[in-house]
């Protein structure tokens, strides 16, 4: 269970544009705030760190890496078609 409090403030118009990026996405804003500032800052601390892994690990590694793409290649074509449908 998510307990720990992360507070902050923003103008409205960010507001607005999380809620609305959110919502195409049926993620309320605490879902999707949280989702995406962990997927950035998961991406900044990887820019920054270097590690060396044997051959099995690598492909695991690999692995998520390629799962990670595909749900967000699956997200993309989701929105496309949702768009598309409201024009």
């Amino acid at each position: 269970m998510r307990d720990a409090p992360i507070n902050l403030r923003a103008l409205p118009e960010q507001r607005d544009l999380v809620d609305h990026a959110g919502s195409l996405l049926g993620k309320n804003r605490s879902d999707f705030m949280l989702e995406v500032a962990c997927e950035r800052a998961q991406a900044v601390v990887l820019d920054l760190v270097f590690f060396s892994l044997d051959v099995e690990k690598f492909k695991q590694f690999t692995a998520m890496i390629d799962i990670s793409r595909d749900q967000k290649r699956t997200q993309a074509l989701f929105l496309k078609k949702r768009l598309g449908m409201q024009k």
